[in-house]
């Protein structure tokens, strides 16, 4: 399974029309692989909160600028689209930090909202409503999509859930800060360790709204090797993935079937 991961600079000097425009001919020229993921909120940033409202828009590809423009780009390239996250307006005028992931035909497969919004008493965790759904997304024989959002990773209870629904790849659209660099990447790590699962968890670069984003983009397999990591600034990860190692490892050393606290352990047969 190929895999295209896709760090966005966010520079707020370019328009977000523009932007639309410039990611999409970025994903249509992805059609080699099988699965291109975008950042978290790329099209205005994930700490501008003063433009969460003035760029909110419908998670469909009829009525929702960016939904559209993914949708024709999956169908061009060819591939399943993660298309990041936008700011969502509901019908009722709330709003949610919501991902998109679109099939190979165009069509709005799965949404995610994000659960654990960032910000504290402030940004993201006043403006946003939280998302309740666990969501994964079968994309191949092998492959189930456990999806999960930038601040979801301090959470080990989501990928815990995550993988009881059988996901085995983490897809974790972000746009984490760079002062807090060194957490993305050890975090990363331990999710898909813990897991043991893959982890493509895509960032954003540049600096908007004051805030210098960390990039750094990175891939992990089920044991915790990283794969391949971006830099600071733009750039396009492709790499091949092997889902059948997800159960391979599992079975190798099944920590999994050894839960006995909080959460449920698997059927032990």
């Amino acid at each position: 399974m190929r895999v295209s991961l896709l760090q966005i600079d966010v520079d707020p000097a370019e328009s977000v029309a523009s932007r639309r425009d410039r990611v999409a001919e970025l994903v249509r020229a992805q059609s080699a692989s099988d699965l291109v993921v975008l950042p978290e909120l790329w099209t205005v940033g994930a700490f501008a909160s003063d433009l969460f409202a003035a760029e909110a828009e419908a998670a469909s590809v009829d009525a929702g600028p960016t939904a559209g423009l993914m949708s024709a780009a999956a169908v061009d390239a060819g591939v399943w689209l993660h298309a990041g996250s936008i700011p969502e307006r509901t019908a009722d005028g709330s709003l949610y930090n919501t991902s998109l992931l679109f099939s190979p035909d165009g069509r709005v497969h799965r949404t995610y909202r994000k659960i654990h919004r960032f910000g504290f008493d402030r940004g993201e965790a006043v403006l946003m409503s939280a998302g309740e759904e666990i969501v994964t997304a079968q994309v191949s024989d092998t492959a189930v999509l456990g999806l999960a959002t930038c601040y979801d990773l301090r959470f080990p209870e989501l990928f815990r859930l995550l993988v009881d629904a059988g996901a085995g790849i983490f897809v974790i659209p972000a746009g984490w800060p760079e002062r807090r660099r060194e957490h993305w990447t050890l975090l990363a790590k331990a999710r898909a360790i813990e897991s043991q699962a893959y982890v493509l968890a895509v960032g954003t670069a540049g600096t908007h709204a004051g805030v210098e984003l960390a990039g750094h983009t990175i891939a992990v397999d089920p044991w915790g090797a990283v794969l391949a990591e971006a830099g600071s600034g733009e750039e396009v990860l492709t790499l091949d993935l092997d889902p059948a190692l997800v159960a391979k490892t599992r079975a190798d050393f099944p920590v999994l079937r050894d839960r006995l606290l909080g959460l449920p352990a698997p059927d032990r047969g």
